[in-house]
């Protein structure tokens, strides 16, 4: 979803790890497509945060699209950190902009894990490159519990982002996504509360909306 095209540089793997046999387990049972924060490691020692959205299976899967700086990274690395995250401020400038940071986790996270990721599959679809990965948990930890809590607002934000990242990308209609994108504000007016009137303040900071 996060616009971070950049020139191609050399994908050639460099420091991957190789303790894929020691595999945890992920601390949350997955179903449908999950939204994630994941973040990578640069060649500039910095970690991308990006949003990755989770595909449930054996294993689970997700797809990059484009020349990312996360598909870059997972080819030079072929690992990251994936985070189950609780504040839409985060996930919507980790889908929209380029966020990079000293440590690998975020504090909005409630839980990670740290996966080794594997290429199974590459296509294109459109004008856009996409790949597929295998992702397999190699550490888990659960940094708190909470009370589980359904809010309309940070579906809309969730939804929002999607809508914004393909603003200009060819393919899609513009004023259907404009459309989606000025239902899913109204939907945070009414039923979110402070995060997610900024996370939505964000998006329209950070696309073209």
């Amino acid at each position: 979803m996060t616009d971070e095209r950049e020139a191609a540089t050399d994908d050639t793997v460099t420091g991957r790890e190789d303790d894929r046999a020691d595999l945890a387990e992920w601390p949350v049972e997955l179903s449908g497509v999950t939204e994630s924060i994941v973040t990578t490691l640069g060649p500039n020692g910095l970690w991308n945060a990006a949003a990755l959205g989770l595909h449930a299976g054996d294993p689970v899967t997700a797809r990059t699209w484009g020349n990312t700086r996360t598909r870059r990274n997972f080819h030079r690395q072929g690992t990251g950190y994936v985070q189950f995250v609780d504040d839409p401020v985060d996930f919507a400038e980790a889908a929209l902009s380029i966020v990079e940071r000293e440590e690998p986790v975020l504090a909005s996270a409630t839980a990670w894990v740290r996966v080794a990721v594997d290429r199974i599959e590459s296509g294109r679809e459109g004008d856009t490159d996409w790949e597929d990965w295998a992702l397999r948990p190699l550490e888990a930890t659960t940094e708190r519990e909470t009370v589980p809590t359904i809010d309309r607002g940070f579906g809309a934000v969730v939804e929002a982002t999607v809508a914004a990242s393909r603003l200009s990308v060819s393919g899609y209609d513009e004023t259907e996504l404009r459309d989606r994108l000025a239902y899913c504000a109204s939907v945070v007016d009414r039923a979110g509360g402070p995060r997610e009137r900024e996370a939505i303040e964000r998006v329209r900071e950070r696309s073209s909306w």
